[in-house]
């Protein structure tokens, strides 16, 4: 199983950026999965999740209405729209498949700077 994010930077207060994860060694479509972010100093924070077909999203409350997350079966990718970024949007954003409840694996990350 292999996670492959890309897509972050740093961007000002404001701007947006749209994140990328490359799913491999496994059929993406069979999955819920989603995005975790761990913010330096901190514990990791769920972030969003789409069910296997995409017909369902689901969000945490501090990115409710700027983040869309989004899957494309077809090509084992998912992704992750940011807009209106904010300072504590700042973290290492890591991509998540979930099974059976669990977030049971996790990409490298990428990180997302967000300046004020």
């Amino acid at each position: 199983v292999q996670l492959v994010e890309s897509g972050g930077g740093l961007v000002q207060s404001g701007g947006s950026l749209r994140l990328s994860c490359a799913a491999s060694e496994f059929t993406l479509g069979y999955y819920a999965i989603g995005w975790l972010r761990q913010a330096p100093g901190k514990g990791p924070e769920w972030v969003s999740t789409i069910s296997s077909g995409g017909g369902s999203t689901f969000y945490a409350d501090s990115v409710k209405g700027r983040f869309t997350i989004s899957r494309d079966n077809a090509k084992n990718t998912l992704y992750l729209q940011m807009n209106s970024l904010k300072p504590e949007d700042t973290a290492v954003y890591y991509c998540v498949r979930k099974t059976g409840g669990q977030y049971d694996y996790w990409g490298h990350g990428t990180q997302v700077t967000v300046s004020s």
